[in-house]
């Protein structure tokens, strides 16, 4: 990052109330290292994290802000977008219609200031499903929600760690429905996708390997019925035409160890275990989920609400710095 950039304006929603968000985000947002990469602001409920650092024995200034550009970055210091949903005294590991209610409306805040130009990414904390359609809020999650509110009618899924980055053309379908849905617009809209958002990381001209669907990429007709030619080829025969520089299709048994030597910045796997079983091994400890395909990067941490430790203390923060840094590495400094 050029030394005369500022640093990225990161917004990160407080999730549910109710859950270990608010004990993850007051460590996160006060680490030294966070605010090196970024300037962190929360959009949420600066009374309930008052509440966190009290539990946390922290001793903090926690400031409430009109807009993200009117945050103060300072250490001991944490910047809230305040919009005071919670009830006071609100129980700690329990199940609030409010909550629920509260998690979207900091999503939605998020979003607005999205499209408005005012956050150059997303980090969100987690919300808790049920409470989010008790609310009446019907969505299976943050990416679904924050695709709606964008207007975003696709985006991928990108999982990141140290040695490794991968977009998935298809997630959270059964492996026979992914190779019926796999097709070349959307093979094309997924490696255009995952080049932009290299681009925006600081990866001018990023080197991108893409996976086949069948062993050895179908090894000219010998795996499979063709795949490889009909649905992946003309694909990376469009995207080169326009200067991206998308490899493939290779076998996947080779596509990820020749990453991990720094071959390829970005793998683009065809479904979700081809990409999310390497991943996992590479570096899950570090992994961090990202929505690319949005107007901004959303990153999330790997775990959920862990309402049987909420209100103790015992919630650790590393998830919720690596996805802070991500989000950070990510974006784009205005």
């Amino acid at each position: 990052m050029n030394a005369q950039q500022p640093l990225p304006l990161i917004g990160l929603t407080m999730g549910d109330g109710a859950g270990i968000g608010p004990e993850v985000i007051v460590p996160a947002v006060l680490d030294a290292a966070t605010l090196s990469r970024c300037r962190p602001v929360v959009i949420g409920d600066a009374a309930r994290l008052r509440e966190a650092a009290r539990v946390l024995g922290t001793d903090c200034e926690i400031v409430t802000v009109p807009t993200p550009a009117a945050a103060e970055t300072a250490p001991g210091r944490i910047n809230v977008v305040d919009l005071g949903l919670l009830p006071e005294g609100l129980p700690w590991g329990e199940l609030s219609t409010a909550a629920g209610n509260a998690a979207y409306e900091y999503v939605r805040r998020a979003a607005e200031l999205a499209l408005a130009g005012e956050i150059d990414g997303i980090c969100t904390a987690p919300l808790n499903k049920e409470a989010l359609h008790a609310a009446g809020h019907l969505y299976p999650g943050h990416t679904e929600l924050l695709a709606h509110l964008t207007g975003v009618e696709e985006v991928s899924m990108m999982l990141s760690t140290e040695k490794v980055k991968v977009i998935h053309v298809t997630t959270h379908i059964g492996l026979i429905d992914a190779v019926n849905r796999i097709e070349p617009g959307l093979v094309e809209r997924t490696v255009r996708r995952g080049h932009e958002a290299m681009v925006r990381a600081g990866v001018p001209e990023p080197v991108i390997g893409v996976c086949g669907i069948n062993p050895h990429a179908g090894e000219n007709g010998l795996f499979g019925y063709g795949e490889e030619e009909e649905k992946i080829v003309p694909a990376l025969e469009n995207v080169r035409r326009d200067g991206i520089d998308a490899r493939g299709p290779l076998p996947a048994d080779t596509a990820f160890f020749l990453a991990s030597r720094g071959d390829y910045d970005l793998i683009v796997a065809m479904y979700h275990d081809q990409g999310h079983g390497p991943v996992k091994v590479l570096g899950i400890e570090a992994g961090v989920n990202l929505t690319v395909g949005l107007p901004v990067i959303r990153t999330s941490v790997d775990h959920g609400t862990a309402f049987d430790i909420a209100g103790t203390g015992k919630a650790e923060a590393g998830s919720m710095i690596e996805a802070l840094r991500q989000a950070a590495e990510m974006s784009t400094a205005r």
